[in-house]
C-alpha cells in the first residue's frame, strides 16, 4: 500500500507551517520514546516512554498525544548504519512509520540518527 504522508525531510519542511509543534518518536525494541518540540522547532522535550505493546494500543496513545498537543507532523528516528545500509532497527522504524501512516493523516518523516549519539557525547565533553 502506497503511503502518501511519509515525506522526505525536504518535502516535510515545505508541508509544515512555521509555527507548528512536532512529535518525535524513537521506536526501540522494548520501548517507544516520545518527545514534543516547541512551536518554533528549536527545543524537543521528552514527554514519555511507552512500553512497546500491541500496535493498536500504541496508536491510540499517539493519536491522543497528537490531538491534545495540536501536533502538525511526526519525525521518526531512523538508525541507519554508518555505511548507509539498513539494519534490523532501521527496517523496524520504517515498518512502524508505514503502520502509523495508515492511521494518521499528518505528515511523517525520518530523521537520520547516524551521528546523533556521537554529537551528544561531544557536547557532553564540551560542557563538562
Amino acid at each position: 500500500m502506497k503511503t502518501y504522508n511519509i515525506l522526505t525531510i525536504e518535502e516535510f519542511k515545505k508541508n509544515i507551517d512555521n509555527n507548528s509543534r512536532l512529535l518525535g518518536i524513537d521506536p526501540g525494541k522494548k520501548n517507544i520514546g516520545i518527545a514534543i518540540c516547541d512551536e518554533n522547532k528549536v527545543v524537543a522535550t521528552p514527554l514519555k516512554i511507552i512500553k512497546k505493546n500491541k500496535f493498536q494500543i500504541l496508536l491510540k496513545e499517539i493519536q491522543e498525544i497528537i490531538k491534545e498537543n495540536n501536533i502538525k507532523g511526526v519525525v521518526i528516528g531512523n538508525p541507519i548504519n554508518m555505511d548507509g545500509s539498513l539494519g534490523n532497527s532501521a527496517q523496524s522504524s520504517m515498518d512502524f512509520a508505514n503502520n502509523l501512516s495508515n492511521n494518521v493523516t499528518i505528515p511523517i518523516t525520518f530523521w537520520d540518527e547516524r551521528l546523533s549519539s556521537e554529537a551528544a557525547r561531544s557536547e557532553e565533553r564540551r560542557v563538562g
